[in-house]
């Protein structure tokens, strides 16, 4: 990093009050910087983790507060600027300035986008009845707690993670569920076939009618209220309240219009720097061209946002930062816990091995590529990520009867 002293007079701003935002100011100060951070972020709360939005705290097992980075003091006491319920309107890369909507214009020497994703919405009739609602914000997981309760009737549109994470909620809640899935399987586009059907056969023991191959039609209303939902497929399901899971778009608004490069993303280098090399970005937004995979890859996970952040601001401090982190994320949903590391869309690989027992719950998947791992999958066997990550990075062609056998450890291989 540069000397501190030379820094006292820089301004940093981050635009984008996240956790990849929070954590970036967090290591600006941790690394020693003394000029001035601030933090910006159009949601009226201080950062906070999206995880428990539809795991531990809608689920009731975890208080509001654990979703939190940092309390409010904390950032007073880091003398980091924290811009709570102010949206940034536009960013001048040539005058180093971004306006926010109070009508303050912010000068910075280096600027960080972290400015995360927003939901897609449900294009069809009925799509705005009181009663629909979508899970990004912590004031969304809010309003669903109040009514995924015992008897309702909740209709889940979109088979992702999101809604089966909300599925089961609603399930432990006591509410009656049908999941709407336009592809043949829950996942199946990120999963594949054999590793999707487990999440379906999970959710058909817990009692979600799945809707398999079918879309929304219409959501039908009385009163102004969600009744029921009509399919692509002509059925009708009665609903008291509609949760709406069909993905989220990158937030490059702010960069396109600043005259960013962006596609699927705000596009960055290894260290995150962005087409202006004063501006950078992390975290969903960030389309990065990835040192360990050899291209471009967006990453909508919890720990891209806990990795990437950090990584930014010691780039910014003028660090030697080539961002490799393998990717990594997790679910829970009733008995089945998961975590899955590395990458493998759909077409890359040309086999998937599975270790364990796949029917009991209990197994690692691991998807290959020309004998080499591109990714693994543990469910409900734990402290094994380190190994899978191992096997990624290496790139070694290993022998899947050997990567099959539980008794050879992975380390070995």
């Amino acid at each position: 990093m540069t000397g501190s002293t030379a820094q006292d007079s820089r301004t940093f701003v981050v635009v984008g009050a996240s956790l990849a935002g929070a954590k970036a100011a967090e290591t600006l100060r941790e690394e020693g910087f003394t000029g001035r951070v601030v933090l910006v972020g159009e949601e009226p709360e201080p950062p906070y983790e999206r995880p428990p939005l539809s795991k531990g705290y809608l689920l009731g097992s975890d208080e509001r507060d654990t979703a939190f980075v940092h309390d409010r003091t904390w950032y007073d006491k880091q003398n980091i600027e924290l811009r709570t319920g102010v949206r940034a309107e536009s960013l001048d890369p040539v005058a180093h300035t971004v306006t926010l909507s109070t009508g303050e214009q912010l000068g910075y020497d280096e600027l960080l986008l972290t400015t995360g994703s927003v939901v897609r919405t449900l294009p069809v009739p009925g799509a705005d009845l009181e009663g629909v609602h979508y899970l990004r914000r912590i004031e969304h997981s809010d309003a669903l707690r109040g009514v995924l309760v015992e008897g309702a009737r909740v209709v889940v549109v979109g088979g992702g993670w999101i809604g089966l994470e909300v599925a089961a909620a609603a399930r432990t809640h006591g509410a009656a569920v049908t999941l709407v899935e336009l592809d043949t399987l829950p996942l199946r586009r990120v999963l594949g076939d054999e590793v999707a059907q487990v999440f379906a056969d999970l959710h058909a023991e817990h009692g979600v009618d799945l809707r398999l191959g079918t879309g929304v039609r219409e959501i039908v209303g009385s009163g102004g209220r969600v009744a029921s939902v009509t399919l692509d497929d002509g059925s009708s399901v009665p609903a008291d309240v509609v949760v709406v899971g069909v993905g989220i778009t990158p937030a490059v608004e702010l960069a396109q219009a600043a005259g960013l490069a962006v596609d699927d993303g705000v596009l960055v280098d290894a260290a995150l720097r962005t087409s202006d090399p004063d501006v950078y970005a992390a975290g969903d937004v960030a389309n990065v061209e990835s040192p360990l995979l050899g291209r471009r890859i967006r990453v909508e996970h919890w720990q891209n946002a806990l990795d990437g952040g950090p990584a930014a601001a010691r780039s910014m401090l003028g660090q030697d930062v080539g961002y490799d982190r393998v990717p990594y994320f997790f679910t829970d949903q009733y008995d089945l816990g998961m975590e899955y590391t590395g990458h493998a869309e759909p077409g890359q690989y040309d086999q998937v091995v599975f270790r364990g027992d796949v029917s009991g719950r209990e197994f690692i998947a691991f998807w290959l590529a020309d004998g080499r791992v591109l990714a693994g999958m543990n469910v409900n066997v734990w402290d094994v990520t380190e190994d899978i990550e191992r096997l990624v990075r290496s790139g070694a062609q290993v022998d899947p009867a050997r990567l099959a056998d539980p008794g050879v450890p992975l380390a070995e291989l």
